[in-house]
């Protein structure tokens, strides 16, 4: 199903002849969608050690080429392992945007809502303080600032048009009034105080477990960005239990402020995911679901 009005059609056929135009010593290997896609990109597996992305949108191919910038910088701190591009596809007659072969992963998607092992804290917030430390080059002061990285302020007239979209909904049954009274506790939080890197989409569809239940990858860094990093912390409410939320926020080291910009967040991703992909993504939707009810249920 397509979930952008302006989506690129991709097809199997369209993205082996990609392979055999660009990458011929590739084009023999078998080809198959993993099973799940993302809202930014279309996923193939290729072979057995290969993962084709394509972006869905015209403009995805600038993400893909930002992962590609920085995942050496990444790779070089982090402890958890994450995407490595080996090939950027160029844009050809056939395809307009920048895609990329990456090197499989193993591992299990998390579940939204399922119980995950204790430990998962821990390694989460492991990885969530790496990326916090890495040095900041003077280029990425400027050009690197999506808005999930700014103010809750400069979200705040985006937030009450999604509340408003959400009113609209049929079968949407939230207490949109309470939601706003939380929003307006956040918004007179302080903002943050100085920047990190941030990865800006740390949801359980983005992480990746082994048999036991431990982190093994992080997913999808086209939101990766510099500014405020409680985005970071928002998929809490989707993966964790109330108890296992505290020992995560206690190993990140977090403040009440930080934490209360977090929830708010946790908040504002899932109303525009409603408003937006209500209809053509329901495991989204699902996920979503499951982080805003924890958030209202432990206010």
């Amino acid at each position: 199903m397509l979930v952008h009005a302006n989506e690129i059609p991709i097809d199997d056929l369209l993205v082996k002849r990609l392979v055999a135009e660009q990458f011929p010593e590739w084009a023999g290997l078998p080809l198959e969608p993993p099973g799940q896609s993302g809202s930014s990109n279309r996923l193939y597996r290729l072979g057995t050690d290969y993962l084709v992305r394509l972006p869905r949108q015209p403009g995805g191919g600038d993400t893909i080429v930002k992962e590609h910038q920085w995942q050496r910088v990444l790779q070089d701190h982090l402890d958890i392992r994450i995407p490595e591009i080996i090939a950027l596809g160029q844009p050809s007659l056939i395809f307009p945007e920048t895609w990329s072969v990456q090197r499989w992963i193993p591992g299990t998607r998390l579940n939204a809502g399922s119980p995950a092992n204790a430990a998962l804290t821990q390694d989460l917030a492991r990885a969530i303080r790496q990326l916090r430390a890495i040095p900041l080059p003077d280029v990425v002061r400027e050009t690197l600032r999506p808005y999930r990285g700014q103010s809750l302020k400069q979200h705040d007239r985006q937030f009450h048009r999604n509340v408003d979209g959400c009113r609209n909904i049929d079968g949407l049954d939230l207490d949109l009034d309470r939601i706003l009274t939380i929003w307006e506790q956040a918004l007179d939080q302080p903002d943050a105080v100085g920047n990190t890197w941030f990865h800006s989409d740390l949801v359980a569809e983005n992480l990746l477990v082994d048999e036991a239940g431990r982190l093994t990858a992080i997913l999808d860094f086209g939101g990766l960005g510099i500014g405020d990093p409680a985005i970071d912390l928002h998929g809490a409410w989707e993966i964790f239990t109330r108890v296992d939320r505290k020992a995560f926020r206690d190993a990140v080291g977090v403040s009440e402020a930080e934490w209360l910009r977090a929830r708010a967040w946790a908040l504002a991703v899932p109303l525009m995911t409603f408003t937006y992909y209500w209809r053509s993504m329901p495991g989204r939707i699902h996920d979503r679901m499951t982080m805003i009810q924890a958030v209202l249920e432990e206010d």
